[in-house]
């Protein structure tokens, strides 16, 4: 096995005979790994709220998900806190999904033979997910185009756990995040909580502390889901 690692989903071309691991720590894949598990029934994952509107128009009963800047985008359903994904509001559900970065970072990753979600939140089930595949790529959705530290620390750790598993860590950037990685759940949590992005949501007011706190929890949940 060989893992490679795009720290910004435009980064480079995603193999077609590649697993995508797609990451989002702070809030899509989080969150969308909640609604997976909470029965919803697939994802279309829109790069803009202008594409998510197009889609539902072939999609009777799909529900308009996402944000901008943190918050529902006006006429969508459902925002981007794990929260507001109840099994009463999306189980058998179709979700389109538009955020700001974590959709963008799954569009980019349509090429790939698999996507798979992944957060620390579900961490080890995404190890087991992938760790039989020959050549897996880490897509990190980043934040607006840039680094985003959560999201390459999440790589980190899949770097390494995979590497103990006998893969290869291949460029840079898998080198890069390697460095990342979190040794425990402390760790996790003090680095979400500290990252740029999880201050910046924790300013937005409780909802989104009560967010951070959550997607800074390690193996949360046990599956691992792909769209």
């Amino acid at each position: 096995m060989r893992i490679t690692v795009l720290l910004t989903p435009g980064a480079a071309p995603v193999s077609p005979h590649a697993a995508a691991v797609i990451v989002d720590v702070l809030r899509a894949t989080s969150t969308l790994t909640v609604a997976l598990t909470h029965g919803a029934a697939r994802v279309l994952p829109a790069a803009s709220p202008e594409e998510a509107f197009a889609l539902r128009r072939d999609e009777a009963g799909a529900l308009l998900c996402g944000e901008r800047g943190g918050r529902r985008i006006p006429g969508f359903d459902l925002g981007n806190s794990p929260d507001e994904y109840l099994p009463s509001a999306v189980s058998s559900r179709t979700l389109i999904f538009a955020s700001t970065n974590g959709s963008r970072a799954m569009v980019a990753a349509a090429s790939a033979r698999r996507r798979v979600l992944g957060a620390f939140i579900n961490a080890s089930a995404v190890v087991e997910a992938v760790a039989r595949e020959a050549d897996v790529v880490v897509v990190c959705a980043g934040e607006v185009g840039r680094f985003s530290f959560e999201d390459a620390a999440f790589a980190g750790l899949l770097c390494e756990r995979l590497a103990a598993r006998g893969a290869t860590i291949e460029g840079p950037a898998a080198r890069f995040a390697r460095t990342l990685a979190p040794c425990d759940a402390s760790e996790t949590r003090a680095l979400v909580q500290g990252s740029s992005h999880g201050r910046a949501l924790r300013s937005l007011g409780y909802e989104f502390a009560r967010d951070v706190e959550f997607c800074a929890g390690l193996d949360r949940v046990n599956r691992a889901f792909e769209i």
